[in-house]
């Protein structure tokens, strides 16, 4: 059943004409960064060549260009998850799926797997994109997974909060708004806070994120996003259920 939610999710989302606009608009901005970053670097690759330990490009170009695509998504997810559940509600459709044979949890899940496949294909496509340095220069394959890693885990991590707001809201303008005001209020707390061991630094996913941009994958980090994702996806669980108690 999951898996069914999943698939449909996925072809309502991608067969919106506001999908595709989108990702035309994400993969032009993310192509035009991949190219000034790639030209920044080749004129002064001449001059790295004479230092010891010199940045390669992987660092020089890819960690950056995956630096701005979870900015990127942070901006744009909100705008898939204001339709998961808050569309629904508006357009009447939510009250036939939630009063339907199905789990909550199926629901959410289903929701949360068909909004993350939508987003691997946007990782996948600026992957490919990234790929190219492969063709010309000894890139670090590693940190470049690692970087493609830490990005699908910010989005999911967004995805998740986007969609328990979406729950909360009956109006899809709100729950946008709501997700990305508090999207970019975590993502400023790592911005402002100059100690890196600070408390509210912790709690930005963007704080963990940047590790992994660094080619650091450490176990806490992991344990951070696993249970981000699974505390939001529990709330969403928890509204859905306390939904169907009250009667809709």
């Amino acid at each position: 059943m999951i898996y069914t939610i999943a698939k449909k999710e996925f072809r309502s989302l991608f067969a919106a004409p506001s999908t595709w606009l989108m990702l035309a608009l994400l993969q032009f901005l993310f192509a035009w960064f991949y190219f000034a970053r790639m030209d920044d670097y080749l004129q002064i690759q001449a001059q790295l060549a004479h230092l010891d330990n010199a940045p390669g490009a992987t660092i020089a170009v890819a960690a950056p260009l995956c630096g701005a695509l979870a900015l990127m998504l942070m901006l744009l997810i909100p705008l898939f998850t204001m339709r998961v559940i808050a569309e629904e509600r508006r357009n009447q459709t939510w009250v036939l799926l939630l009063t339907a044979p199905v789990s909550a949890a199926h629901i959410v899940l289903g929701k949360f797997f068909g909004l993350l496949a939508l987003l691997a294909i946007i990782i996948c496509g600026c992957a490919a994109m990234l790929a190219t340095l492969l063709l010309g220069t000894h890139a670090d394959l590693g940190l470049m997974l690692a970087n493609l890693g830490g990005v699908l885990l910010l989005a999911a991590s967004y995805a998740a909060l986007g969609l328990y707001l979406s729950a909360l809201s009956k109006q899809p303008i709100i729950a946008a708004s709501s997700a990305l005001g508090l999207s970019f209020g975590l993502w400023m707390l790592e911005m402002s806070s100059s100690d890196n061991r600070s408390f509210l630094r912790a709690l930005s996913p963007n704080a963990h994120f940047q590790n992994l941009n660094m080619g650091l994958i450490n176990s806490a980090d992991l344990i951070y996003f696993a249970l981000f994702i699974t505390t939001l996806l529990w709330l969403t669980i928890r509204q859905l259920n306390d939904e169907r108690r009250h009667g809709l």
